[in-house]
């Protein structure tokens, strides 16, 4: 997103929920039934476990003259999933990538739900998350979800409630913002933010989690012209074909490192203003050098404080302080 237009940062513009009718309309239905939040702490923890996913992208509805769809995108991969915090408010799951033929580990996306948060982090501009207060008649009730990088930095959140119809658990976000997705931004440069309602659904074999995204250009002037409509489906399949040991050690071996980490990045991301990036949007400036740390923890070497405070130094900074 380097070089793109972006949106102003005060006020935040909204996504547009015309364009993401169906589910805008069953998370605004999502206060029919009483809240029940020991049931959806246990919802939430059962995603966790062995799994083989796979990801699937397609563009669906085309919004400017003479665009042509993108192609579809498939791939996939076996992913364990781990609690890495757990209370009756809070669940934090660390997802970990194996490669059955290496073994080799790639620590993975991160999810944080908390329960009737009071604020949360939204994209704001390029490399831009600002830390914003919860309505009350939004978050009451609900969970926000929260999701990270593979370095931990932030990349979106969303609030809305579990809902229980017929039996099936399913959450759906209210609408929101999100950077390019690592599989667009090296390839894509006439937008430079998704408009996103995401639904997270358990199911027999595993869970599943649906994106309905709108991929926009946002312009300094406020300005924001909508490319195209993508549907996002990933379907997690829990496995016993797989050896996940490799994504075990690498976990134990790393979790603490990993925790301290998160506490670095909590010092911008726990209250306003929030955080601004300083590397290329690829975020590898931090990724090579945090990862590189790990793998040293792993191998039994010391990485102290000091270590770790240098490359947020270089790379992070509060976010500008709101017009």
């Amino acid at each position: 997103m380097d070089g793109l237009p972006t949106a102003p940062e005060e006020p935040m513009m909204k996504p547009h929920c015309a364009s993401l009718l169906l589910v805008c309309a069953a998370s605004a239905g999502a206060s029919a039934a009483p809240a029940d939040p020991v049931r959806d702490h246990d919802t939430i923890v059962r995603m966790q476990g062995e799994y083989t996913v796979d990801f699937a992208f397609d563009e669906t509805v085309l919004l400017q003259p003479g665009y042509a769809r993108a192609p579809a995108m498939r791939s996939g991969g076996n992913e364990l999933v781990v609690v890495v915090e757990d209370t009756p408010t809070r669940i934090v799951l660390q997802h970990l990538l194996v490669d059955p033929a290496s073994g080799h580990v790639t620590k993975h996306w991160r999810q944080d739900w908390t329960y009737e948060a009071p604020v949360r982090f939204e994209f704001s501009a390029d490399q831009t998350w600002r830390v914003r207060p919860l309505p009350a008649d939004l978050t009451r009730g609900a969970w926000t979800q929260c999701v990270y990088e593979v370095s931990d930095a932030p990349r979106y959140c969303g609030t809305g409630r579990w809902r229980y119809d017929n039996g099936v658990p399913s959450w759906t976000s209210d609408p929101g913002w999100r950077p390019l997705p690592r599989r667009e931004y090296t390839r894509r440069s006439d937008y430079n933010a998704l408009a996103m309602v995401n639904r997270h659904t358990l199911t027999p074999d595993g869970w599943t989690h649906e994106q309905f995204n709108t991929k926009v250009r946002r312009d300094p002037d406020g300005g924001q012209h909508e490319i195209a409509r993508e549907f996002g489906f990933n379907d997690y399949v829990r496995s016993t074909d797989v050896d996940f040991s490799p994504a075990r050690d690498y976990w134990n071996a790393t979790a603490g490192y990993w925790a301290r980490v998160r506490g670095y990045w909590e010092r911008f991301l726990a209250q306003a203003p929030g955080v601004r990036m300083k590397t290329p949007v690829d975020g590898m400036a931090m990724i090579v050098p945090l990862f590189t740390q790990a793998e040293a923890v792993q191998a039994g070497r010391a990485v102290d404080a000091r270590q770790i405070g240098e490359v947020f130094a270089a790379w992070v900074e509060k976010a500008p302080a709101a017009d």
